[in-house]
């Protein structure tokens, strides 16, 4: 993050506080900061170690209340999936996730196609806000080129 970077996420860290009528503490700056300079999708820890570089007397209680607060304000996006551990994301605009089942890292999926998916209506009583899909598989690092052919061949011996 640049020095005009940071300076405008200050700035936009002290106006979510003044909005939502939070005390801008330096520990709330400390945990943004740490959260938008990631490009993964950090756990508490991740980010809790980040933060001990600058703060190190700060709790991972602490961390973690900051990020809940955040997420509850909807500022931030908690990102839960089955079997893994909770992760947290700066970016709240809608998009997908893709999971890989190995080693757990998550990546960012944009695809128009799946945001204009028909959601369910009125019948299910159910008002729905934000949709984010899932996709689970091995990424890129994973798949080695022997598990490729043998998944191809498996594929074809059941396809026929």
């Amino acid at each position: 993050m640049g020095e005009g970077d940071a300076t405008r996420f200050g700035a936009e860290i002290e106006k979510i506080c003044r909005e939502h009528s939070l005390p801008l503490t330096s520990q709330r700056r400390v945990v943004l900061e740490a959260l938008s300079v990631r490009p993964t999708h950090p756990t508490v820890d991740e980010i809790w170690e980040d933060v001990r570089r600058t703060m190190p007397d700060i709790s991972r209680t602490t961390v973690y209340r900051i990020l809940e607060t955040f997420t509850r304000l909807r500022v931030i996006r908690k990102v839960c999936h089955p079997g893994t551990v909770a992760r947290y994301e700066s970016r709240t605009s809608r998009h997908h996730h893709l999971l890989c089942l190995q080693c757990g890292r998550m990546e960012d999926l944009d695809d128009a196609a799946l945001d204009r998916l028909a959601l369910p209506g009125k019948e299910t009583g159910f008002q729905i806000e934000d949709y984010s899909i899932q996709f689970r598989g091995l990424c890129s690092q994973c798949v080695s080129p022997s598990d490729t052919g043998s998944r191809k061949r498996g594929s074809q011996a059941i396809g026929g």
